[in-house]
């Protein structure tokens, strides 16, 4: 490839003296030490013509090559030693200092310093014979062989012998002098004038580092460190691609100097500054673009239908400036890099629908563009149609509902492809499920998603022409042999009403009450913390469950799979800890000295459905009473519901017993059908039928007596009818 390089060059000087018709004598060709001798036939100006056949130019359009290099780079491009460069760079500012020579700078280049309007000296003529220029004169000159500079080497020992012990190296004194002589040593047996950088390097090595490095470094690298170290190069405003230009146009109004190097705080108010905002959404396309470093927000954030009015950012553009060249090979615009980069993702082999969602996500967050987010949603839905795992099922469940959440809140309706995907994913998932539980490679926390997706959606899908039948049967068909799948599909079943609670209780109570199952309970414990986030009304049957293996099982069971419930908890259902302990927060008391006397919601006994109603006698409530007792409250509270009719005398008599039996007694005499009606619900059928069945007054009067409230009730709906 050397070759092919060194033939390349001379055809096309020859080919460039040919056509200027220049020559030779009078052109200067300035070349490395590689190309002043070379075995190739085409080696000079008078080499071998038309050896060499150039091939034409390929069809690859050129693009903006400039980026910024660095010593490092330069050094493993073209195979030299670590740290050549720097070292050169050391010896060229040196040599410029000793000689008082100014180095050329091109206009606009950095260091370049801007002298003042002067009016121009009048040059003094060369004396006869003489150049016409100083480089004719200094190439025409032997090298001249420099003594031995000690004052620079002495420089080099004491700098590093301060760096040695800053690092942790027990240096002193004596060891700088080593270090001089040493190099002064190894320069003789190397036949050199005088010490080198390398000599000295391996002098320090030899003088300073014994068997042990006491910190980060060794002796080799500060040497390395001191003679320069890395630098990286930077690359000017009119070099750079148009996107970088643009970044940097879009980002003027911050008023900071992005490209220098270092970090720059941006403060911005976009409530006092509303053309800030522009600033604001190139921030964020770059965050999501480049390096963590390059653009990193203090305060502030941005997700699906939420924007800060204030933020702070950390910007860092000059120090990664070759990240932000190196995304103008990608397009012209960040824009265009950002949709060309979701794409390429959400299209690409590997793709999962989780994916997918995440590129919509992003393209509603940083681009606002509703066309690609339609494109890649309807791109969604054919990726999780070819899924056949459940791996992505948590991070799918989570991207949906965020998406769900921002389009019912920021749009009039739902976009048809996301509704698409629930009617979809529920189909998708219901086929899922019962392979799922068996599958012994997808996690409780996959099947809860699953599960999630399931109930979570379950109105939307509904509503869209999905079947719940579907979903019963995916459960029916479910046969789970996991500890924590099973208590994932008691919840199921509890969900769907055919498991009453109940009867989950009384399983969990089995559990414990099986000394063999007593070990895997944690497990049963972890598969019911899964199961808040598909039921979240279990949480009390959770916390019931967990209370009761504490109250019940002795400390030598206990003690021993504490260690893997708290592991268990933690590592797979840490997000839904909050929940179960905020519902334990609720139940227990909240002060110590009440929880001697504190019992127990599920000990507490059951109370009759009907026993609030009945007053402290067990026969006629208190409303029986009130109502005859206060007739303007009777009266306004008729007129609300539409009762006109008047109250009748006996209704205002006060009498709660006798007035209500009477006008109660009435009724049923009228309307046989429903006093029958009204014995069965009381359970007195068969004395109604004994005493004459609906037309016998007497036994209207003694049922309306003995159940007056029964007899109001009844009534005020036949006065409502």
């Amino acid at each position: 490839m050397d070759e092919d390089r060194e033939r390349y060059m001379w055809t096309r000087i020859r080919e460039h003296l040919a056509a200027s018709g220049a020559d030779p004598a009078d052109c200067l060709y300035v070349c490395g030490a590689f190309h002043a001798a070379s075995r190739v036939a085409e080696f000079g100006v008078r080499g071998d013509s038309g050896t060499f056949t150039i091939s034409p130019r390929t069809a690859t359009a050129w693009q903006y090559g400039l980026i910024p290099s660095s010593h490092a780079a330069i050094e493993a491009q073209f195979g030299l030693a670590a740290g050549s460069v720097s070292i050169a760079a050391t010896e060229w500012a040196k040599s410029l200092k000793r000689n008082r020579v100014r180095p050329y700078v091109l206009e606009g280049q950095a260091g370049k310093r801007k002298s003042a309007a002067k009016k121009p000296a009048a040059v003094p003529a060369p004396p006869a014979g003489a150049p016409a220029h100083r480089l004719s004169g200094f190439l025409r000159r032997p090298p001249v062989l420099d003594a031995l500079d000690e004052a620079e080497l002495l420089g080099w020992s004491v700098d590093i012998v301060r760096a040695a012990r800053r690092s942790g190296y027990l240096a002193s004194t004596a060891d700088a002098v080593a270090v001089f002589e040493t190099s002064i040593l190894l320069a003789g047996m190397r036949d050199r004038a005088k010490p080198t950088p390398y000599d000295f390097q391996d002098a320090a090595v030899t003088c300073i580092e014994k068997d042990v490095v006491p910190g980060r470094r060794d002796v080799r690298r500060l040497v390395e460190i001191m003679m320069g170290g890395d630098r990286i190069g930077q690359v000017g405003y009119e070099s750079l691609p148009p996107l970088a230009r643009d970044v940097h146009d879009r980002l003027e109004p911050l008023g900071l100097r992005l490209q220098q190097r270092g970090v720059r705080r941006a403060l911005l108010d976009m409530a006092s500054r509303p053309e800030l905002r522009a600033c604001s959404d190139v921030l964020w396309m770059l965050r999501r673009l480049m390096p963590p470093g390059a653009a990193r927000p203090i305060m502030g954030e941005r997700r699906l239908g939420e924007r800060s009015v204030q933020e702070s950012w950390d910007l860092a553009l000059g120090t990664h400036q070759r990240a932000l060249i190196e995304l103008g090979y990608e397009g012209v615009s960040i824009e265009q890099v950002l949709e060309q980069r979701l794409r390429r993702a959400a299209y690409g082999p590997g793709a999962t629908a989780a994916t997918v969602l995440a590129a919509v996500e992003d393209a509603t967050l940083y681009l606002g563009s509703r066309r690609l987010a339609d494109e890649l949603g309807t791109h969604a839905l054919k990726v999780l149609a070819a899924e056949r795992g459940v791996d992505g099922a948590p991070e799918v469940l989570r991207r949906v509902r965020a998406l769900l959440a921002y389009y019912r809140t920021s749009e009039p309706a739902l976009p048809s492809w996301i509704e698409s995907f629930v009617k979809s994913g529920y189909a998708h998932y219901c086929t899922l499920l019962p392979t799922a539980f068996r599958d012994e490679d997808a996690t409780a926390g996959q099947v809860a998603a699953m599960l999630g997706f399931l109930f979570g959606m379950e109105g939307l899908a509904l509503s869209l022409g999905c079947d719940r039948t579907q979903l019963e049967l995916a459960v029916g068909q479910s046969h789970p042999e996991d500890p924590s799948k099973t208590a994932l599909l008691w919840a199921a079943q509890v969900q769907l009403g055919t498991l009453s609670r109940g009867e989950l209780r009384a399983r969990c109570d089995a559990l414990l009450a099986n000394p063999l199952v007593v070990p895997a309970y944690p497990r049963y414990l972890s598969g019911f913390v899964h199961a808040l986030e598909p039921v979240p009304g279990l949480a009390d049957v959770v916390v019931e469950a967990v209370s009761n293996a504490f109250g019940r099982l002795p400390d030598a069971v206990l003690l021993p799979w504490l260690p893997l419930l708290i592991t268990t908890l933690r590592s797979s259902a840490a997000e839904l800890a909050p929940l179960l302990i905020r519902e334990a927060g609720r139940i227990f008391p909240g002060r110590l000295a009440a929880l001697d006397a504190w019992v127990p919601p599920w000990r507490t006994p059951p109370v009759a459905p009907d026993a609030h109603r009945a007053g402290p006698g067990g026969h006629a409530p208190r409303g029986a009473a009130l109502l005859p007792a206060h007739p303007a409250t009777c009266d306004a509270v008729a007129e609300l519901l539409g009762c006109t009719q008047d109250w009748s005398d006996t209704g205002r008599s006060g009498d709660p017993g006798g007035s209500v039996a009477a006008s109660g007694a009435a009724l049923l005499t009228a309307h046989p059908a429903a006093c029958d009606a009204l014995a069965g619900l009381l359970g007195c059928g068969e004395e109604w039928a004994s005493d004459g069945g609906a037309g016998s007054p007497a036994r209207a009067t003694a049922l309306t007596a003995r159940h007056p409230a029964a007899a109001a009730a009844w009534e005020a709906v036949l006065a409502r009818v």
